[in-house]
């Protein structure tokens, strides 16, 4: 590493959780149609692990009604069949809140068509915690605890989310050593690995890489460390690149960097969602986008495993879907150019050159110096 370059890990895992943490917070139904066309596409732009939806209660979150259907459909997909699409390369990842959920997901996996991975989520402040889960956090973790070791009779994995590390839209500053103690928390009942989320956009890019130094160093092992993380304040990509430098290696994202809370209305009608504590407005909350993320690291060198162009025709796309323009500007200028743009190239500088008797190449006047012979100002 030259001493004029950034320290960021070589290759990375981007895992979409478009068709869940996206679509939740859209107040228009998504069709079933639609979700597996992207889960499909998604996965044959290279992307190995996706979260596709929630099994919790469809009553508060109608977005998710179509579960069971949606992950029966992707398990027998035709269209990854005929791609060749190896199975044991894939994890399709549940939100399971609460232990009911839990049990759905593990009624699911014996059936052969369930998923591979489930969430479940405590805040460091616990008023958060109580708004999201309804119950406090003690009682929590026995839950947490049991559900994990049920989980891994059927052979599914769990992922331990920890919120609020920077900060809770309720409570306020938080303490970015209680999120390490909570992540430790996790790895001792078991969980397969953990999600540090910025779940409202509180993490400026200095507090990210200061947390993320402070978990690598308690916990080294980086297969363990997923980076999540909102732009509700714009710091998105920032915060990317600030995790990078502190030696993370796994990325979660979405498509024109939808999502945020769940909705509180679908098709116009008013469901619980996530209701007032935080809720404004849907236009000013969403996640870190997938494009720009990956077309960054991308141009950084860094090895995604993802086509990237395919990647960029499906943001155009979900614009349609949504009906709206999304965050991504990387769809509208694409990566960057690596050969002449020649279709741009003024007629008349080669003539004008060999009119005033420049070499071509030529950039300084030839009385001048071949080296800059630059000296600090004395004043």
């Amino acid at each position: 590493m030259g001493v004029h370059e950034l320290n960021y890990p070589a290759k990375v895992q981007i895992n979409d959780i478009t068709v869940r943490d996206g679509f939740q917070h859209e107040e228009i139904w998504i069709p079933t149609e639609a979700k597996l066309f992207y889960l499909e596409e998604l996965i044959l732009c290279g992307i190995k692990h996706l979260e596709v939806t929630n099994l919790g209660n469809p009553l508060s979150m109608p977005q998710f009604k179509d579960a069971d259907e949606l992950l029966k459909k992707l398990r027998n997909s035709k269209k990854l069949s005929r791609a060749g699409v190896n199975w044991d390369d894939i994890t399709l990842t549940a939100i399971t809140i609460r232990e009911k959920a839990v049990d759905r997901a593990i009624a699911a996996r014996k059936e052969g068509w369930g998923p591979d991975r489930i969430l479940m989520m405590v805040s460091t402040d616990e008023e958060h915690h109580f708004a999201n889960s309804g119950t406090t956090l003690p009682i929590y973790w026995e839950e947490a605890k049991r559900c994990i070791e049920k989980a891994k009779d059927v052979g599914i994995k769990m992922n331990g989310t920890v919120s609020t590390i920077w900060g809770s839209p309720i409570s306020g500053p938080t303490k970015l050593e209680d999120a390490v103690e909570f992540t430790k928390r996790w790895l001792d009942i078991g969980a397969y690995d953990i999600e540090h989320a910025d779940h409202d956009g509180s993490a400026p890019p200095n507090q990210v890489y200061k947390y993320y130094s402070m978990i690598l160093n308690e916990i080294p092992d980086t297969k363990l460390h997923i980076a999540h993380f909102h732009v509700t304040r714009g710091w998105g990509t920032a915060n990317c690149l600030a995790a990078l430098q502190a030696g993370i290696e796994i990325f979660e994202a979405t498509l024109g960097g939808l999502g945020g809370q769940p909705a509180n209305f679908l098709d116009r009608v008013p469901v619980s969602g996530t209701g007032s504590y935080y809720y404004r407005d849907p236009n000013v909350v969403g996640l870190q986008c997938i494009e720009d993320m990956t077309v960054m690291m991308d141009e950084m060198g860094i090895d995604t495993g993802i086509n990237v162009d395919r990647l960029l025709d499906l943001g155009t796309m979900m614009e349609k879907t949504i009906g709206r323009r999304l965050r991504s500007e990387s769809i509208l200028n694409r990566r960057i150019p690596k050969q002449p743009r020649l279709e741009y190239k003024r007629r008349g500088l080669s003539e004008l050159k060999k009119k005033f008797g420049e070499a071509p190449g030529q950039n300084i006047p030839a009385s001048w110096p071949e080296k800059a012979t630059y000296k600090p100002r004395e004043d």
